[in-house]
């Protein structure tokens, strides 16, 4: 494809040398630069891609793009000026590609929590109903049994390049329908810019990445752009931010929730030790359905999931007879077999909103007491921490406070910022520094009807101390301890 139709909609501040050339690639890492490359200057958190320009020349490129200053000219080398080196990948990798997002049906959910449940869910019915999907989050991509061979570069939603090329491997798997976690980081850094999303898909609201956008008022405002993107979106009325996504989006609207009279509302909810049974009104249609994964967040997801079914044009009595297909989802409430019979959960809640929800649906599952292990991670908003200690406090019968990844940050001071929360409420607790030895004591407490909540990884399968990743599954350590 030649240069000047990969900036069809790229407006450049300045052109230096020929834009009529061919282009054969696109990278953002000079290393991965092949002959007849576009190099594409990026700022990271700690790398500016400006200063591998002639690491990447040398590799091969033939093509710059930089929104800084151009260097002196250089022969066989065209060198573009742009406001945004982040935007202007997103636009290349789009039409290198041919606009991929174009053929699919593409829906992308955002929100504090809930995220990664919802793409799995959704996913699910579309299998279910005969739409081969991919799928796009903190599990990594998804699409039936094949190899995915395309570098992870973020944990959630990727860089827009691997995006776009997730999208035409998918496409060229079989697949009808990409169903990915947008984050507000991705939003923030333009990496789901040119997406054309059918459906977004609005979970809840809660404090989480003030270290990236300093107030919630920016972390909002960042997750507002997805429903300016989308042509329809499916909003969970009971958030209080929903008032305002829904003032503020340019798309059409449908709401779902339980508490107000949405477009899609549950009613008459049975909770149960291994299952959630509701009833389900949609556009003059009602039906009682089961799903067999327990608590009211539960129901919000499958709400979630009916909305941007129906949102890609699936016949409503098709769907709701389809929910009973969905499955729990690694590390998301995550029942723990084990040959003694103990009740362990274990979950990916690492905000106060979701640690606070994850701890009320286990007091309503649970006879004996709740025990639960968690920590904060490190490097990471500090403000949530002595909420969450709260948060446990209050709803736990005891909480050992632990690591989770500490990355850079001394444990025990994370830790302490935990304990803050925890003190001001006088809640018993204590602190094992070590995350076996702490899984091991919360296993030790635990009698017949307790129910033991490890919060915090879920699925993930390592630690970060330092800036070193060891192995280590919350999972393997239950089943080693118990059998």
């Amino acid at each position: 494809m030649k240069l000047s139709e990969l900036l069809r909609d790229v407006t450049p501040v300045v052109i230096q040398g020929d834009n009529s050339i061919e282009i054969s690639g696109i990278s953002y890492d000079s290393r991965k630069v092949q002959k007849n490359f576009i190099f594409v200057c990026i700022k990271g958190d700690t790398v500016n891609g400006n200063d591998f320009i002639f690491e990447a020349i040398n590799n091969g490129a033939i093509a710059i793009i930089t929104d800084e200053n151009l260097p002196p000219k250089i022969e066989n080398v065209t060198f573009v000026k742009v406001n945004d080196s982040k935007i202007a990948l997103a636009s290349i990798s789009s039409l290198f590609y041919n606009e991929p997002s174009k053929e699919i049906g593409l829906v992308g959910v955002t929100g504090t929590n809930g995220k990664t449940t919802v793409i799995h869910y959704i996913g699910d019915v579309l299998e279910a109903y005969g739409n081969p999907t991919g799928l796009i989050g903190t599990l990594g991509y998804e699409f039936k049994n094949k190899q995915i061979n395309i570098e992870r570069i973020n944990p959630t939603t990727p860089e827009s390049l691997e995006l776009q090329t997730l999208f035409r491997n998918f496409i060229d798997y079989g697949a009808k329908n990409v169903v990915m976690e947008v984050t507000s980081s991705a939003l923030y850094k333009n990496r789901v810019d040119f997406c054309d999303f059918n459906v977004g898909v609005f979970t809840n609201l809660s404090q989480d990445h003030l270290e990236i956008h300093g107030t919630m008022e920016n972390y909002k405002n960042e997750k507002l752009k997805l429903f300016r993107k989308c042509a329809l979106g499916v909003i969970n009325l009971d958030d209080k931010f929903s008032k305002e996504i829904i003032e503020k989006a340019t798309c059409r609207i449908l709401t779902y929730g339980i508490d107000k009279e949405a477009d899609i509302k549950a009613s008459k909810i049975r909770y149960d030790n291994d299952s959630v049974t509701f009833i389900v009104g949609l556009k003059g249609i009602s039906k009682e359905i089961t799903i067999n994964i327990p608590g009211k967040f539960t129901v919000y997801n499958t709400l979630a999931t009916i909305g941007a079914c129906y949102g890609l044009g699936l016949e409503i009595n098709e769907i709701l007879n389809l929910v009973s297909t969905i499955k729990n989802v690694p590390g998301r409430l995550e029942l723990v077999n084990n040959n003694s019979n103990k009740n362990v959960i274990i979950d990916y809640a690492h905000t106060p909103d979701a640690l606070e929800k994850l701890l009320m649906m286990a007091r309503q599952i649970t006879k004996g007491k709740i025990i639960v292990v968690f920590g904060c991670g490190g490097d990471r908003d500090k403000s949530k921490r002595g909420i969450m200690g709260m948060a446990a406090g209050v709803l736990s019968d005891y909480t050992i406070i632990t690591s989770d990844n500490p990355r850079t940050e001394n444990p025990l001071d994370i830790i302490e910022d935990i304990e803050e929360g925890m003190n001001v409420i006088k809640a018993n607790h204590e602190k094992i520094i070590d995350r076996k030895k702490a899984i091991e004591r919360g296993l030790s407490l635990l009698k017949d009807d307790d129910l033991l909540v490890i919060a915090g990884k879920g699925h993930e399968d390592y630690q970060i101390i330092g800036n070193t990743k060891i192995h280590f599954d919350d999972r393997e350590i239950v089943q080693a301890l118990l059998g």
